[in-house]
Formats: C-alpha cells, structure tokens, sequence
C-alpha cells in the first residue's frame, strides 16, 4: 500500500468517488481497513508501545537515582555522579515522553480514519476477520496488569517508607515507575476498549444507505417523482 510509517488517505468525498461498482468499493475499503487494524492493535503496535514504555522507565529509574545519590552523597565525586545520572535520565526521559505523545496522537489518527472507512458500507465476509477478539483480550489483560502494578507500586512505595531509612529520592524512584506501568495499563487499556466500540459500531451495525454522487443524500431521502404521490381522490360522481 504504502510506506509503513504513513497512513493511509480518508475516503474520497461523495462527489469525488470513482469506483466502478460496490465490490470494487468493498476490496479498497477491506484493504484499507486491514492497514488501519493492523496499524491501531497489531503486535507491533504493543511492541511499540513496549518499548516506549521501557525506555521512559529506564529514563525516570537513572533520574530517581541520580536523585538518591544526590540526597546520600558524601563528597564532591558522589554528587558529580549523581548529576551525571540526573542528565543522562534527563536524555532517555525526554525523548521518550515526547514519542509516547506522538504515538497517542497517531492512535487518534487511526480512530478516525477507522470510523471514515468503515461508515462506507458493509461487508460481513471481509469485516469479520477484523474483529480480532482474541488481540483485544491480550491488549485488555497485559494493560491490566501493568495498570494494575503500576498503581500498587504508586501507594506502597510511599506507604512503606521509614523515615530516616528511605530517601525521598526512593520515593520518588517508586512512583515513577509506579507511574509509568500505570499510564503504559491505560494507552492499552484505551486502545483496546476503543477497538472493541469500534467493532460494535462499525462492523455489526446496520449497513449505512446509499449516498448519490449529486449532493450526497440517501436514495431513500429522494423527493418522489411528480403524479407518484398520494393518489387524488375522485370526484365520484
């Protein structure tokens, strides 16, 4: 279709529509859609979004650190290293952050470009195989526990620190990561939830009428043709 890295166009407008019949329609809109599926909740996507999430964890866990060893340095040498820490947790973090918002935003992208698509027309055969129940439990589940986790982590870590034995920068180590699982559970959580609306709107909903190519009305909303309306009463006589 295209390069891996764009998406494909919205559907062409009413008047600007050129296919030969439906089940030409149908085949660009199958491939379309598939493109779309696989872009949305494919196993790259989640390996993506993996690696996003290991790579903002890494950043916070060098920024926690260097924060530790700040607070428990004892010379000039400890606080250097925990500066130095603090900068290169300060380059993984960044980026990564940046990247996360840049694949939510592509997400939204996809959605819509979903929904355009699939408002076009049904097509039962073809529209099954994208359903995908089966990678939408394991989106559903793997976000759950790492939502799960991340939300635990974010109250015992504070929950269970001694004052006098745990550091603020632990703390703070904590919750960041705590912090992470949990925003990493709920993007899959969204995409998951979404992909299932997605199917119960679009896929197995009521096909939508015809439009005509003139003004991109429903055949159904056409005025009736001049003599074809309630016929008039006799005179009878």
């Amino acid at each position: 279709m295209q390069n891996r890295s764009s998406l494909p166009p919205p559907p062409p407008p009413v008047e600007l529509r050129s296919w030969p019949s439906r089940e030409a329609m149908l085949a660009d809109r199958a491939v379309v859609l598939r493109e779309l599926v696989r872009m949305h909740v494919g196993p790259g996507r989640l390996g993506v979004l993996m690696m996003w999430a290991g790579l903002t964890a890494l950043g916070w866990l060098l920024v926690g650190s260097g924060l530790v060893i700040v607070e428990q340095a004892a010379d000039f040498l400890g606080g250097i290293a925990g500066i130095v820490s603090l900068l290169l947790g300060a380059g993984a973090l960044i980026p990564a952050v940046v990247l996360s918002a840049l694949y939510v935003a592509r997400d939204r992208e996809v959605r819509t470009l979903l929904a355009q698509w699939g408002a076009l027309d049904r097509d039962p055969e073809r529209d099954r195989e994208l359903r995908l129940p089966g990678v939408s439990l394991v989106w559903l589940l793997l976000s759950f526990v790492l939502a799960a986790g991340g939300l635990a982590l974010c109250v015992i870590g504070p929950a269970s620190a001694r004052p006098g034995d745990d550091t603020y920068g632990m703390v703070a180590l904590m919750m960041g990561l705590g912090m992470v699982a949990w925003l990493t559970g709920l993007i899959g959580a969204v995409k998951a939830s979404a992909h299932r609306r997605w199917v119960l709107r679009v896929l197995t909903a009521p096909a939508p009428a015809p439009l005509t190519p003139a003004d991109g009305r429903s055949a159904s909303s056409e005025p009736p043709p001049p003599g074809s309306g309630t016929p008039s009463r006799s005179s009878g006589r």
